[in-house]
């Protein structure tokens, strides 16, 4: 389990080996990675199955003929 302890070591550990100024852009953009994952996990589920690239085929309708003339 985290307990606040180990926030703020994780805390004092990112301040030692990425700088306070760097920290606020790092979370920022680990923050923004995420939202555009869960669009992206969202988008995937609310996606239909994808339609048969071919039409059925009608009722009547005679399939072509192989070429005669194919070469051997």
């Amino acid at each position: 389990m985290i307990g606040p302890q180990d926030i703020w070591v994780a805390l004092a550990l990112g301040i030692f080996f990425f700088g306070a100024k760097k920290l606020p852009e790092l979370s920022r953009s680990l923050g923004q990675a995420l939202s555009e994952f869960k669009k992206g996990v969202a988008g995937a589920e609310a996606d239909p199955p994808a339609a048969a690239a071919t039409p059925p085929a009608e009722a009547g309708a005679t399939p072509a003929k192989p070429d005669d003339r194919a070469p051997r």
